[in-house]
Parts: structure tokens; C-alpha cells; sequence
């Protein structure tokens, strides 16, 4: 049943590596309601490549889902916002966010950001083509384009494009000297800025992202913001989004167990095997289930000893919950 409350009150950040498909579902096992998003994948991967489906697919379960592109050509991200839209995602979401070195010198993600009036382009390319929401995720700036009225005007051009929403990372994207991992920790947090975004354009749905752990958090963020995203908290902690459900989205249902979700994880992880894939690929995301819980260093050392064998398959799950 879809939740009357918007999909983004919550979400899971893109992140590269991580927010696989594997991943994706067994997020999914834990929150029906939270919108969920695809690793980045490039419009170069998508119109060059010869497997889409490899870069597209995905389960139904994962509704709502959106796939995060990047680049830099307006035609060629919108005809990929198409494909996409074709492959049944809710959401096409452009990176303008990310500070790695394989995104520079691609000449997109966080260094787009001194180029607000190609970002409206990119938008506006993808709104003439697809009838889901096309959103951005950004930074509060870049070096060189670091103040208030740069993240003002920045937001003001993909807000006059038809951007139906911003997820804003609120710091800086250092885009000199400083490694990706360093950009989500060593430029400071700036949340009043992004709440100031929200006063100035209030009907422009605006998400924050950037160092937030707590459900706590999360409730204060929501006074001034309309939505929260979670990216390394989510994926350390996957079962702070067991009460998701309950608390924004208006859930009557009893929320899971992580033994539960364990032992919805083993069929999915049967059908991988099946069909080809490597067991220690979908385990590999689950280690943090029980962090902060007494026996949880003990859980991921049985999974981390055993996934990895050539005879790995799900009876390790179901070994691990009858032992």
C-alpha cells in the first residue's frame, strides 16, 4: 500500500559501490516506504554500453526507486532519463553532488555547480522527456563558489528549468586536494543554509543530506526541510530504518525483526546463486544488521568467514539462525 506521505520524507543516499541492487532489496525488507536510489551510473555506461540491463535493472520490490545519472550533455541525459523511465523508475535524479576525480574530469557532478545555467539545460532536457520527477542532488557549493547567493542563484536557474525537488548536501565540494571520502567529513556542515533554501522557495520540495544519524536528527531537520536523506548511516546502520515506516510515513504495520529480514533475505539470495551470482555479493551488504547490538561483531564474523567460500549459499543464513 503506498503511503500518503511523499516517498522522499526519507531516503537512502546514492552511493557509489553500495546502493546496488543487492543492497536495494534488502533495504527494502526493512523500510516498504523509503525512496530508495540507484548508484550513478554515467550516460556514457548507458548509451555506449551493450548491457543495460546491467546498469538498469532492478526489482519491483525496490518501488520507490529513482536512478541517479550523470553527465554533462543535456540530449544525451535526456534521452538516458527516457531508457530509464522505460525500465518502470519513479524518479530520475541528476549528480551534481559528487567531488570524485572520475566525475571531474567527466566535467560533471560537484563541478557543475559553477555552471548553473547548463544544470537548467540538463533539467529542463530531461522535463521535455519523461513524465516522472527529475531532481537534482547538489552541494551548498563548491571552492570558488562557496556563498549563500552562489546556492541561492544556483537553485533559483534549475527552479525557473522545472526541477521537481532538491536534495542538497549541506557542504562544500573541495574539488582540489581533497579525496571523495574527505568531502563527506572535512568541509563543514552548513544546515542553515539549506533551511534557508526552504524559506526562500517554499514550494520547491528541498531534501538535506550530510552527516545525519539519528532519529533525532532526522525530527528536527523535518521542522525545517521536507525531506532527509541518510547515506553512510543507512549503509552502517541498516536497521535504524526498521521504524521508518511507523514514524513518517503513517505505518500501522509491525515492524520486522532483523530475524525476519534474515530469513526473507534467503530466498533472494537463492535466486542470485541461481542465476549465476556470487553469494558474498548480497552478503556483503547486510553486515551491519546488527550494529550496536550485543553480538554483532560475532554475526559478521560468521558471515565474513563463510561468504566468501566457493561452496557459500544461503544456508549460511539459515545456519545462522538455527545455531
Amino acid at each position: 500500500m503506498t503511503s500518503p506521505v511523499p516517498s522522499y520524507r526519507i531516503s537512502v543516499a546514492p552511493m557509489m559501490d553500495w546502493t546496488d541492487r543487492h543492497f536495494r532489496f534488502f533495504m527494502r525488507l526493512i523500510s516498504k516506504h523509503a525512496l530508495l536510489y540507484t548508484e550513478m551510473v554515467t550516460t556514457g555506461a548507458i548509451l555506449r554500453g551493450k548491457d543495460n540491463h546491467r546498469y538498469l535493472d532492478f526489482s519491483k520490490e525496490e518501488h520507490p526507486i529513482a536512478l541517479q545519472l550523470g553527465g554533462d550533455s543535456p540530449a544525451a541525459l535526456a534521452e538516458c532519463a527516457k531508457i530509464g523511465e522505460g525500465y518502470g523508475y519513479d524518479e530520475i535524479n541528476l549528480n551534481v553532488g559528487c567531488p570524485s576525480d572520475r566525475v571531474q574530469s567527466g566535467s560533471f557532478g560537484a563541478c557543475l555547480m559553477k555552471e548553473p545555467d547548463l544544470v537548467a539545460e540538463m533539467v529542463s532536457a530531461c522535463k521535455a522527456m519523461v513524465k516522472i520527477p527529475v531532481t537534482v542532488k547538489h552541494r551548498i557549493g563548491v571552492n570558488g563558489k562557496e556563498s549563500y547567493e552562489d546556492l541561492h542563484h544556483f537553485v533559483s536557474k534549475i527552479k525557473d528549468a522545472g526541477v521537481d525537488h532538491c536534495i542538497v548536501h549541506a557542504r562544500i565540494a573541495i574539488l582540489e586536494g581533497l579525496s571523495p571520502k574527505e568531502n563527506r567529513t572535512v568541509p563543514p556542515l552548513r544546515y542553515e543554509d539549506v533551511y534557508q533554501l526552504k524559506q526562500d522557495f517554499p514550494d520547491l520540495p528541498i531534501t538535506i543530506n550530510g552527516g545525519i544519524k539519528t532519529h533525532e536528527e532526522i525530527k528536527q531537520h523535518l521542522t525545517k526541510v521536507d525531506g532527509v536523506m541518510l547515506g553512510r548511516a543507512a549503509y552502517d546502520n541498516p536497521f535504524l530504518f526498521a521504524d521508518v515506516d511507523s514514524l513518517y510515513f503513517e505505518s500501522k504495520e509491525t515492524p520486522k525483526t532483523r530475524e525476519s529480514v534474515l530469513e526473507a533475505m534467503i530466498p533472494y539470495v537463492r535466486s542470485v546463486r541461481e542465476n549465476g551470482g556470487k553469494v558474498h555479493h548480497v552478503l556483503r551488504h547486510i553486515l551491519g544488521l546488527y550494529h550496536g547490538e550485543r553480538g554483532a561483531r560475532e554475526f559478521r564474523k560468521y558471515l565474513t568467514d563463510r561468504m566468501h567460500l566457493d561452496s557459500a549459499t544461503e544456508s549460511i543464513l539459515e545456519s545462522y539462525l538455527t545455531r
